[in-house]
């Protein structure tokens, strides 16, 4: 219960603020509105991942940079002054947080239950959603008991129902409506109410049926969002849709391809759409950092391809928000003049995160009993821990955090393959750090103290649902899959000092670490994949000195990884993983492995073992960004020369690598 007060302690403060005006932001748009012009307001969340609450599971404590009960504030804000107001979500909603974990595992979803999630969301009333990729982790099954609770529409037009795509996208058998128009009743700028017919469009990454594969196989299909597109907003014109909104659960890239799993941009270039919500890549958009200096996208006016867009962060950190001025033409709309923005729920304050807005307290009350059973399950203990788990510098050196879901890995799956033809083979791991900073900011790290690790601590580990694999590869693939994960890194010029070490468009999920193996890394040397898996530099030869028990490991012979079902299924598009090499599918996560592993361990050490390093570049010297907590572990990573190098950007530090 006192977990809870804290969330709404701050409640007299801001809600005098939100009372005071300081949230009312009368648009341009509504004064300009004549007899003839309507102004629309479209509201947007994004990537919410069961963060309704402004609490992190994984570090237990409050947090004013997530949860929709803040959101909230911000959209009762512009209904407020609004004369005409929409909300729509864009997807990722059921997975990313314990309390999506607890509800699926522990207290499971009946027919009839409500989940935290549409819980919050039928309280703001929200007009539709699309589904994200995340919608999918804990199967179809609980997918559909989930949205039945909403008291909203959910639409997908590349989502098909069974393993056949037809000839013509509008004869697939889909699995949800496409599409919904909804006939609404709107006032103009003389005060009169006047009829529009609005239609929303939705899509998720066709990329589903890699990611989950396990839960999705036989059931459904995907098809490209940009062929989609074309095939069914024609219908919806041919219906009545005076406008037309598209859902892309889909980030923001200007280079075309089959089933982009970021296709947004093209999805703007589709006639008849008249607007753009996004989201999936954690980003914010318009805004003065993402998506600079890509062709035809103006991340000042906010548009894509002269189409109005938003993308609004994600777990709550934005409302997007795209203003419409419409004119009647007819009997039809037209719109005139557009704007976009993403709207924050908390500033950066002298180093600090400082909330702009309140919580809801609709929402917050509404979730009090989910939350405090999430606290009960995240705060059980499984084991401990004889040394630290931190990923501060999980991308510079060998990490503790890596280091025990391999060791998790291996212990699980030698006792499963002792008995099979696989039994003699070597058996290496292969983890990536999840939490590392990055796009989801200066806090975004694991940290767990010596001593008990709870269950919390465990999800912090390994964030995402994944399910283990075993995969055969040869010594070849070992080193192309460590040539692709070395792609993070960027080309360094010898003899030269403070160069940039990471290259931020690589994710931290994609820089997996092989366990059983021993390589260095050289930097001089360009990468040889891009962070999409594209072959850029052929020639090029990053790992170096590989070998596997003290000797070099040659093309030919053959190994058994430990991984995940993402990556084994083809996640990531690492060269030659991909289904095919699969030898094993587990029925366990790769998390209740891990727990497994402490249980039977009672007390681990997962000290890293330095099995991998930098080769050395005499008077070179690189620079990367970390959180500031990471001055207390930098005694301990042996393995390198650390030093600080002044302050970076949002909560940042930055730390100075001499090789």
């Amino acid at each position: 219960m006192s977990q809870l007060r804290h969330l709404v302690s701050r409640r007299d403060f801001l809600a005098g603020v939100a009372a005071s005006g300081a949230l009312i932001m009368l648009h341009p748009f509504s004064a300009r509105a004549q007899a003839n012009q309507a102004h629309l307001r479209i509201m947007e969340t994004t990537d919410i991942h069961v963060n309704v609450l402004p609490y992190d599971y994984y570090a237990d404590k409050a947090n004013d940079t997530m949860g929709l009960s803040r959101t909230a504030s911000l959209i009762e804000a512009v209904r407020k002054e609004a004369t005409n107001a929409m909300l729509i979500d864009n997807g990722d909603l059921l997975q990313g947080n314990p309390m999506g974990d607890y509800i699926a595992y522990e207290r499971g979803m009946k027919d009839g239950d409500l989940h935290p999630v549409m819980k919050g969301m039928n309280v703001l009333g929200y007009e539709c959603s699309t589904l994200g990729n995340h919608e999918f982790n804990y199967g179809l099954s609980f997918m559909d008991k989930v949205l039945a609770g909403a008291n909203f529409p959910f639409v997908c037009a590349n989502l098909i129902r069974g393993t056949e795509l037809a000839a013509n996208p509008r004869d697939d058998k889909l699995y949800l409506k496409p599409y919904v128009i909804l006939d609404k009743k709107i006032r103009d700028g003389s005060g009169a109410e006047q009829p529009i017919r609005i239609g929303i469009i939705g899509f998720v990454p066709p990329q589903i049926m890699v990611w989950d594969l396990k839960n999705l196989e036989g059931s459904v299909k995907t098809r490209d969002i940009v062929e989609a597109a074309k095939a069914w907003v024609p219908q919806m014109k041919e219906e009545g849709a005076d406008i037309v909104i598209a859902l892309s659960h889909s980030g923001i890239y200007v280079k075309q391809s089959d089933m982009m799993e970021n296709a947004s941009f093209f999805v703007a270039g589709v006639e008849g759409i008249d607007a753009v919500f996004t989201g999936h890549q954690h980003l914010v958009f318009p805004g003065k950092k993402d998506f600079q200096s890509l062709d035809a996208v103006d991340t000042a006016k906010g548009t894509l391809q002269g189409k109005p867009a938003v993308m609004a962060g994600f777990w709550g950190s934005h409302m997007g928000l795209i203003d419409l001025l419409l004119e009647r033409d007819g009997s039809t709309w037209k719109i005139v003049s557009t704007t976009s923005e993403a709207r924050p729920i908390f500033e950066r304050v002298d180093k600090t995160n400082k909330p702009t807005v309140a919580d809801d307290h609709r929402i917050v009350d509404a979730l009090k009993q989910d939350h405090e059973a999430t606290l009960a399950y995240v705060r059980r203990p499984v084991g401990k821990t004889s040394a630290p788990l931190y990923s501060y510098f999980a991308l510079v050196a060998d990490d503790p955090s890596v280091q025990i879901v391999s060791q998790a890995q291996t212990w699980y799956l030698k006792d499963i393959l002792k008995n099979t033809e696989w039994k003699d083979m070597p058996l290496l791991s292969a983890a990536a750090p999840f939490k590392a900073g990055g796009r989801n900011g200066a806090d975004y790290y694991t940290d767990v103290p010596v001593g008990d690790i709870a269950i919390k601590n465990v999800a912090d580990l390994y964030l995402y649902p994944n399910t283990v694999r075993a995969v055969e590869i040869t010594g070849a693939e070992v080193k192309e899959w460590l040539e692709m994960s070395a792609g993070i890194f960027n080309r360094i010029e010898p003899g030269k000092a403070n160069q940039a070490l990471i290259n931020t468009d690589f994710p931290s999920y994609n820089f997996d670490v092989i366990d059983g193996v021993t390589y260095r890394i050289d930097l001089s040397q360009p990468p040889k994949y891009d962070s999409k898996g594209g072959l850029v530099n052929a020639g090029s030869t990053r790992i170096i000195d590989l070998m596997f028990d003290g000797k070099p490991i040659g093309p030919k012979p053959k190994f058994v990884v430990a991984t995940n079902n993402y990556r084994a299924g083809g996640g990531g598009n690492f060269p030659e993983i991909n289904a095919s090499k699969i030898i094993y599918e587990a029925p366990d996560t790769n998390r209740d492995v891990i727990v497994r592993y402490i249980v039977s361990e009672g007390t681990i050490n997962p000290s890293a073992d330095a099995n991998w390093s930098f080769a050395p570049l005499p008077g070179t010297s690189v620079v990367f960004e970390t959180g500031a907590k990471a001055r207390e572990f930098i005694a301990q990573v042996k393995s390198l020369t650390i030093e600080p190098a002044g302050e970076g950007e949002a909560g940042f530090v930055k730390y100075r690598i001499t090789l």
